[in-house]
């Protein structure tokens, strides 16, 4: 017989707990511009790395396409993403920043450092570049 499950011992539990409390503090901060804390890392991946096909970007971000795609249409819809067919192929969508979304994610930046900065208060700048490293580790 399997002995019951202890959450205490569970990573994914773990990491999925803490990423919901601190998505929290990132989505309290990013509501005052409207956004999603979603939004803001795709508007910050665009924002870094324009004419991306939605499937460069949904592997960057390590999430799944149909996903991506769906947290896109608000984006698109509110006029702070467009999508250009790339020239060497008009199936294939680039997606990059509006005026609005640069304005928008200029806007967002200021608010997310703000929960960076009550994030890092909290858990000590230290402990949440230590954190940081191993979390981006997983996914290198």
């Amino acid at each position: 017989m399997n002995r019951p499950l202890s959450y205490d011992e569970c990573n994914c539990f773990a990491l999925r707990q803490a990423a919901r409390h601190v998505t929290q503090i990132y989505e309290r901060h990013l509501s005052g511009v409207g956004l999603t804390a979603a939004q803001f890392t795709i508007l910050a991946k665009l924002a870094r790395t324009p004419n991306q096909p939605v499937a460069d970007l949904a592997d960057s971000m390590v999430m799944e396409r149909t996903t991506l795609v769906r947290a896109m249409k608000p984006l698109q819809r509110d006029g702070l993403v467009a999508a250009e067919p790339a020239e060497h192929d008009g199936r294939t969508l680039l997606f990059s920043l509006t005026e609005q979304g640069e304005t928008r994610f200029d806007q967002a930046a200021v608010a997310w450092r703000g929960a960076q900065q009550e994030f890092e208060t909290k858990f000590g700048r230290a402990r949440a570049k230590t954190l940081r490293a191993e979390l981006f580790s997983i996914t290198d």
